[in-house]
């Protein structure tokens, strides 16, 4: 009996420290759900973490706004995307080195463990490209370096958005462009933004890319109430890679994803703003800007059930009948008894990263300055998950 409680406390000795081991180098250490849909790790708070600054300040540029962060957690660097400036700093906040000279629109950001580098989105919806750009975050070492010039950003075309962003729906044979206020662009797809790194949602093994579509505010549709997610595995990018060359855009990348995937939500403002896959409950986080029906509850944050298989099903509201791969919205937090839905209201739009560990930088972004010296600020601000409605999020002070 005694050799026997002596193993069983030493097996717990030992999952305890491959536990902690695993939180304090920002691994993910799988969350066990409760019956009551609760993490088993979110109930045992507060317990120690590693300390992290409360705020990291990303500046403030003459620049488009915030759109997203990224972390390199081992190295104590965090990426800023300003729509046409990536910034890095250290922990501190002091600058190291910036990209610059997009014309286009440079949105969400994620940090990529595997191969070190910063992928992020990027659109040329007048040139009808859509990109995933590859920063090589080794080599950002100096300000103002130029995306064309100085080879420190490659990029991967996204196929699949260029369909959907250009399909003709109405059969007019005439491509509308970059508006709102028609029936073309399947789902009503405005092309991406929200993007991050996560296990295949089919559950097939290996991290993949997800990738969500940009969808354009119309209310007079009913082809435009999902979140479009596109799952690739980049192990095999290296292929499809080229320089960023704005005059003469490539079409160098896959024919068609991995997986594609529908949520429910009702229709949003431009989608998906920030993708987030959180290790520590293992669900996904999408932050939007509010949508305009009525008919919704038109909240500002929904979560993907990550415990939950996608389903094939009915994508609904199609003009034609069409079958998808539907994902399930996590049944917490506020909810709307006339469509179903849940969701939060919460911040997140402009930047978003969890640590895995209950924690994430939440962005906040805000304008200063007047005339010809408007500068674009963002911070990232350390909060925790508390799952508590309206705001899940808790801001954490600490050093």
């Amino acid at each position: 009996m005694r050799r026997h409680a002596h193993a069983r406390l030493a097996a717990l000795l030992t999952s305890l420290v491959l536990m902690s081991a695993a939180v304090a180098a920002g691994g993910t250490v799988h969350a066990r759900t409760l019956s009551d849909g609760t993490s088993a790790r979110a109930r045992q708070w507060p317990f120690t973490l590693p300390s992290l600054p409360s705020v990291v300040d990303g500046g403030g540029w003459r620049s488009g706004h915030l759109q997203g962060m990224a972390f390199d957690r081992r190295k104590g660097h965090l990426y800023f995307s300003f729509t046409n400036l990536l910034v890095k700093t250290d922990l501190l906040g002091r600058p190291i080195g910036s990209v610059t000279g997009f014309t286009g629109h440079l949105g969400d950001l994620d940090f990529n463990r595997t191969d070190g580098r910063v992928y992020g989105s990027l659109e040329y919806k007048s040139a009808r490209a859509f990109y995933i750009a590859l920063f090589d975050a080794e080599r950002i070492t100096r300000m103002n370096m130029d995306a064309q010039s100085t080879g420190v950003v490659s990029t991967v075309h996204l196929n699949e958005v260029v369909e959907d962003y250009t399909a003709d729906m109405n059969g007019d044979g005439v491509f509308d462009g970059n508006t709102a206020n028609t029936p073309d662009h399947r789902y009503g797809c405005s092309g991406i933004d929200g993007l991050a790194f996560g296990p295949a949602l089919d559950r097939s093994g290996h991290s993949r890319l997800t990738v969500a579509y940009g969808v354009y505010s119309h209310t007079g549709r009913t082809d435009n109430d999902h979140q479009v997610l596109l799952q690739y595995d980049v192990r095999s990018w290296r292929k499809y890679e080229k320089p960023l060359v704005e005059s003469a855009p490539h079409t160098s990348g896959p024919d068609s994803p991995d997986g594609k995937y529908f949520a429910y939500t009702g229709n949003t403002t431009y989608g998906v703003q920030n993708l987030e896959y959180d290790g520590y409950s293992g669900n996904w986080l999408m932050s939007v800007y509010k949508g305009k029906k009525k008919t919704f509850p038109n909240y500002s944050l929904f979560v993907i059930d990550g415990g939950k298989r996608p389903q094939w099903g009915e994508v609904r509201g199609q003009e034609d009948s069409e079958q998808g791969w539907l994902l399930s919205l996590r049944p917490r937090g506020l909810h709307d008894e006339k469509t179903g839905l849940y969701g939060y209201e919460a911040t997140g739009q402009y930047g978003l990263i969890s640590l895995d560990d209950s924690r994430s930088y939440v962005a906040e972004a805000s304008t200063s300055g007047s005339g010809d010296d408007v500068r674009q600020n963002g911070r990232a601000v350390l909060h925790r998950w508390t799952g508590q409605k309206p705001n899940p999020f808790a801001p954490l002070q600490q050093s």
